[in-house]
């Protein structure tokens, strides 16, 4: 039987963005991608994002987390999940700075300027078309050669391409609800031009201190939100110096405050967590896991 069978989850969500959290950290236990899709199934407990605290490898952090998509694929990057698991364990613990790793190295989160604010040190961005990465070469990536539509008049073009430990493509526009994004975003998402797949956003610059922004997130699917898609755009439009590098972010579940710290590079997310629920699955959801 599953270890999962009967186990405690807290389903909670950052500005909509839809969080599972599962402490593994006193189990040897980990979840397979089968086990991840079950859970996300009819009938269990849905997600945009599933997070996996499992023991600490590497002395003075907390946890490792391993990150699932409701397709089973993994993540290495879910900043509004970082702050759902940085609430769990604050309250936990008492702590209000603490350090976690995963696949995209150490993030460290804190207490947030105001109650029910957190933020997370996503670490610094990466423009090389190897490190997106992108299947070419692409010299600047601020924005790179990639349409969809006709070619003498493309509904969707040139995208900056950014890594925040996932691949991002950023697709500037006069009004973000003017597209179908549940048509284009797969087809982005799945484009040759991306091996590892990638997050789709369209965004509107209003002025040099906000952008509004929707994204297809990858294997995930249209979300409210995707907080290194946040981070992501944010970047981009300081890179093509249309915003400062402190931006407020509005996302169809709210809003996030991004700065692109000049001292080193590093981007800072702070927005809030929610506590939904706590429940137990049910060992039915794994029963025709391998």
């Amino acid at each position: 039987m599953s270890a999962l069978a009967n186990h405690a989850f807290a389903k909670m969500n950052g500005i909509g963005n839809e969080i599972v959290v599962i402490d593994l950290r006193d189990s040897q236990a980990g979840v397979s991608a089968g086990e991840a899709r079950a859970i996300a199934a009819p009938g269990g407990v849905h997600y945009d994002q599933l997070m996996v605290l499992q023991p600490p490898r590497l002395q003075g952090t907390s946890a490792f987390i391993r990150i699932y998509n409701n397709d089973g694929s993994e993540a290495a990057a879910c900043g509004n999940g970082m702050r759902c698991v940085a609430r769990q364990v604050f309250a936990e613990t008492g702590k209000d700075a603490l350090t976690f790793e995963t696949r995209a190295g150490l993030l460290n989160c804190w207490q947030g300027p105001s109650a029910g604010l957190y933020t997370v040190d996503m670490g610094p961005p990466k423009f090389g078309w190897q490190d997106i990465p992108l299947a070419e070469e692409f010299r600047d990536t601020r924005g790179i050669e990639l349409q969809i539509g006709p070619i003498d008049a493309p509904i969707l073009h040139t995208p900056s391409v950014v890594s925040m430990g996932n691949p991002h493509a950023i697709f500037w526009v006069d009004d973000v609800e003017a597209y179908d994004l549940t048509r284009f975003g797969p087809l982005l998402e799945n484009h040759p031009i991306f091996p590892e797949r990638a997050n789709i956003t369209l965004a509107h610059i209003v002025d040099r201190d906000h952008i509004v922004m929707r994204t297809w997130e990858r294997g995930a699917g249209l979300t409210k939100a995707c907080g290194s898609a946040a981070c992501a755009t944010a970047v981009a439009a300081a890179r093509l110096k249309r915003t400062n590098r402190i931006v407020n972010m509005t996302l169809p579940g709210g809003g996030l405050v991004i700065e692109w710290r000049a001292s080193d590079d590093h981007v800072l997310m702070t927005g809030p967590a929610v506590f939904e629920y706590e429940g137990r699955f049910d060992p039915a959801l794994f029963a025709s896991v391998a």
